[in-house]
Formats: structure tokens, sequence, C-alpha cells
């Protein structure tokens, strides 16, 4: 009877993994950023930079030195926002001069507002919507905007977006954060007892910007722009012992996982399955003071 029980269990434990998963994503793994049907050279110009994507007149003299950027950015260098506010107040980033700054908010953020900012930089074509098909759970605002500075609020106001830029450095031991290390190189090991066992649990997938040797929140820490769908997964190796991850970064089983947003996890508010907490889970990756394992809960992750 116990050894039927098992198998049950297990059965129905690998059948939530798969409903899970994604094995054949039904429409382009690109998706809004195929921007109407032009595809990768909406944001790569194959020649010529932003004057290869029919800009004109352009201040970025460095257009298309760096990954063939067929976006003007040039209104961008220099500029001061002060994004979103957290526990530990506002924070300042102050944008490249240039795409050959070397640092990581040029790729990490400087881009990304090229199309994404609507305020200092308003050329691009974005139409301030989001282009997935919301779940009914989202209620009737099915225009979420996607411009951080024109976002239906007050022109220039970026404290109602996440904090991203040189100065949102991740942390590590106070009470919102893991129990994690950060080594001298600026990466973020998740090796506490409650960090390590959240890895099992959902894993660690965002990828933070490093900046004199800390670890730093971008856009792209969160977001892979190349995938908006669905994101693949690796399982690591989990010790037979203490069933923590030893080598990988998750311990969920291998395959392609549904995501929204272009967020590079799993991650879909579109779940049916009572209970789910892989949104939450998501955040829960920085924001370890929130998790279910620094609260002592033996929850783990539910599709």
């Amino acid at each position: 009877m116990k050894r039927i029980l098992s198998i049950a269990l297990f059965l129905m434990g690998a059948a939530g993994f798969a409903a899970a998963q994604i094995t054949t994503p039904t429409t382009d793994v690109l998706g809004a950023h195929l921007n109407y049907g032009r595809g990768c050279a909406a944001c790569h110009a194959p020649h010529s930079g932003a004057y290869g994507n029919g800009v004109a007149k352009t201040a970025d003299t460095g257009s298309g030195n760096i990954a063939l950027w067929g976006e003007d950015v040039g209104s961008l260098y220099g500029q001061t926002i002060i994004t979103g506010k957290s526990e530990h107040g506002s924070y300042s980033e102050t944008l490249p001069s240039s795409l050959t700054a070397g640092t990581p908010d040029v790729a990490g953020v400087l881009m990304c507002l090229s199309c994404h900012d609507g305020n200092l930089a308003s050329g691009a074509m974005m139409q301030n919507k989001v282009y997935e098909t919301l779940p009914a759970t989202y209620g009737t605002a099915n225009n979420i905007p996607t411009l951080l500075g024109s976002d239906k609020g007050t022109a220039g106001n970026y404290l109602n977006d996440h904090p991203v830029g040189l100065n949102a450095t991740m942390g590590c031991g106070g009470p919102y954060d893991w129990d994690c290390t950060i080594d001298a190189s600026g990466n973020v090991l998740m090796t506490g007892a409650a960090s390590s066992r959240f890895v099992t649990n959902y894993g660690f997938f965002v990828s933070p910007g490093k900046y004199q040797n800390k670890p730093v929140v971008m856009c792209t820490t969160c977001h892979n722009q190349h995938l908006m769908n669905v994101v693949s997964v690796t399982q690591g190796t989990i010790d037979p012992v203490t069933k923590l991850v030893t080598a990988g970064k998750t311990g969920l089983p291998s395959g392609s996982y549904a995501t929204m947003f272009f967020i590079r996890a799993p991650y879909n508010p579109a779940s049916t399955t009572a209970g789910s907490n892989q949104t939450a889970q998501f955040c829960r990756q920085c924001h370890g003071g929130e998790s279910n394992e620094m609260a002592g809960s033996t929850a783990g992750t539910t599709f």
C-alpha cells in the first residue's frame, strides 16, 4: 500500500510539473519584440546603426557601433533619472555618456530605454500597451503601459518603476535579503541554509549586472529581451542526502516553462492551479526577506 501511495504521489508531482511546462510554444518566442514584423532589425540595424533604421538625424554619433544598435540613444546620454523607491529609498541613475562606456547599464538600461522611455527618448515605435493576452485575474487594465518615463502618469516620473542602475545594488544578510553571500567579483552566492533551499524549490534565474565588484539591478536582470513566452530550464545536480542543488541554478526538472513579459524564469500568472505561487517566487529571488524559506515555511513552488 505504501509503495502504491508513493508511486501515486510521484505521478501527481510529475503531472504538476508537466502542466507547468511548454514543450512547443505556438507563437514566435520573440513575441512583442517582433515589432509588427520587423523582427531583429527593429533594434539591431545590420548597416549604419540608427541611420540604417530610418533616423534622419541623430545625436548618437556612435550609433550602431555596439551590438549593431539601431535606435537613437543620443537624447539619453548623461541624463539622470530617479528610479523606483524601495525600503532603502529612491535610486539615482546617471545614464552612460556613450555606448562604449563599458558599464553594465549600457546594454542593461540605456539600450532598453531607447524604446521604453517615452520621455527623454520618444522617437521609437512603442505603442505603450502590453502585447500579450492578459489573464482574467488582471481585471480590466488591458493597456498596461510599457514606457518608464511616460506611463499615463506624470511625464518624467520614474519613481513608480522598479529601481535600476549602477546604484541599485543587491545585498545579502539584511532584514530584507537572503542569507546569501557576495564574492569578491560581485557574484551572488545562494549558499545559505534558506537561500540554497529556495534554489532547490524554485531557482536563481536573475542576471544581475556587476559594477565595482557589486551586483546591480538592470532591466536585463529580470527580463530576457529575446524570449517573451518561454524559458528553458536545466536542472542542477541535487545532493541525494540534503536534496539541495549542489551544481546549477535550479532544482526544477529540466524543460521549457511558460513565462510572460520576457521574464527570464518560470512566471505564469495565467496558471489555473489553485495556490500557484510561481510569480511570487520570481520576485523572491532577490526579495528573500519575503520568502517562505526565510520565514520558516516549508512551502515550495506550486505551478
